[in-house]
């Protein structure tokens, strides 16, 4: 373990925090323990990736040692893998992707062969499915039929948003030569009685303890100028209770990057907003929640899309696509950040307003902005990274930004994956060093 000081004052304290020959990837999640004391990632190799991976582990954050919180039991090369994993906010629980137990060379771990595992610490580290999955005719309300990624706790913990991949639209698509198999969004809670799934008959199907849907429809061949969404993706919570709607309540919500066809008839990634309801257990009108065998699974009453941006009319329209990032919200739910092109073609930090109006740009580098945005848990204030340094934003109560502040030295390799801790006081981050992942704290001065 070894310290970066820095003389200037805006500079925080680098240390490093793992050593160990292997990677410890954060994976742009919630990675901070309720407490704080703890940081946990997962041990993918370079350049397997998730389905070799078989240990989800955490970190001291004051001495570094690490220890395994959960261990795949039997492994292949074709899965089942683990990876991306989160901590609950209040909760020692942690949910991560898990890959079918069934991985061979045949069925081997994929986009849509994958669920959210929980483990929970406080009960010996007792390990359950968190969604149902059911592939076999007659399907089942609250069960889905494929893949969910990239598990996200709301700020309450009741809620769990993913995003999903549907086993039966990849086996359409095979048949047909027709595309379906389109990425999109939903989330899980909590329901009782419990989904009841049939796993007696199929290896395929599992038994989960949460609710889940879909929120948003997707088209293989959206009309041009109609708004019709072909891929819903990179999503996120808004707000630690959603956002605040004209008659002054709170909406609960996920924004997230849609891909439409502009008037013009050309691909353009904007950002979105679904209402999420209550009682998601509710069919809307465009079919049913549990899907058929030709079409998705459909979101429930009351899940209603926004567009947010509108930039199809800028010198380089639409979201930046590289570098790859999640839209997030600040934690009162009145911004969304994103990335995208400013009038020189160098990719900055945009906001944009959930209560309508239009995005504004609060970075102004020379050279590309080399992150997602990562929002203080209490504060309108942010992070990022540009130059191969972290960058520190805040906006004033009016929302006008201030200029952002380099908070880091500028690293050989880029720092990746910043997320705040829970107490807004540390960031902890990943870098390449000597061939593998590590993790970094950056504490305030």
């Amino acid at each position: 373990m070894f310290f970066i000081t820095c003389p200037a004052q805006e500079l925080w304290k680098i240390r490093q925090l793992t050593t160990e020959e292997k990677n410890h990837e954060l994976d742009h999640n919630q990675n901070f323990s309720p407490d704080d004391r703890w940081i946990v990632y997962d041990t993918r190799p370079n350049p397997s990736g998730i389905a070799q991976n078989q240990c989800i582990e955490k970190v001291n954050v004051e001495n570094g040692k690490t220890k395994i919180v959960y261990q795949v039991e039997e492994s292949n090369p074709f899965g089942p893998g683990v990876g991306a994993v989160s901590y609950h906010p209040q909760k020692n629980q942690v949910i991560f992707i898990h890959g079918l137990p069934n991985a061979d060379p045949q069925k081997p771990y994929a986009g849509h062969r994958r669920l959210g595992r929980i483990v929970d610490e406080s009960m010996g580290n007792d390990a359950y499915w968190m969604d149902s999955r059911d592939v076999t005719q007659p399907y089942t309300p609250g069960a889905l039929r494929g893949g969910t990624h990239r598990h996200q706790w709301s700020a309450d913990g009741n809620w769990i948003g993913f995003t999903y991949n549907d086993a039966l639209m990849v086996d359409l698509e095979k048949k047909t030569g027709a595309i379906h198999d389109l990425r999109t969004l939903g989330v899980s809670k909590r329901l009782s009685p419990a989904v009841k799934v049939d796993t007696a008959n199929s290896d395929e199907n599992i038994q989960g303890s949460w609710f889940s849907v879909l929120l948003v429809k997707v088209v293989s061949d959206p009309q041009p100028g109609s708004g019709e969404i072909s891929r819903a993706y990179s999503d996120w919570w808004v707000g630690k209770q959603g956002y605040l709607r004209a008659d002054g309540t709170l909406q609960r919500a996920r924004s997230f990057l849609g891909d439409l066809v502009s008037e013009k008839g050309e691909k353009v990634t904007e950002v979105f907003m679904v209402d999420v309801p209550e009682n998601i257990d509710i069919p809307g009108k465009n079919g049913p929640l549990e899907g058929t065998d030709k079409t998705m699974p459909m979101p429930p009453k009351g899940a209603t899309v926004k567009r947010l941006t509108f930039t199809e009319h800028r010198k380089f329209p639409g979201v930046a696509t590289e570098p790859r990032h999640w839209v997030s919200s600040s934690m009162d739910g009145s911004y969304i950040s994103f990335l995208a092109k400013d009038d020189s073609g160098i990719v900055q930090v945009f906001l944009v307003p959930t209560a309508g109006g239009e995005s504004f740009q609060v970075s102004h580098h020379d050279t590309d902005v080399q992150s997602m945005v990562r929002w203080h848990p209490y504060q309108r204030e942010f992070v990022y990274v540009c130059n191969q340094a972290l960058y520190l934003g805040r906006l004033d109560g009016r929302g006008k930004a201030e200029n952002p502040k380099k908070i880091s030295p500028f690293f050989e390799t880029k720092p990746f994956s910043p997320v705040y801790s829970r107490d807004g006081n540390r960031l902890a981050f990943n870098r390449y060093l000597d061939g593998y992942v590590q993790i970094f704290l950056a504490e305030r001065p």
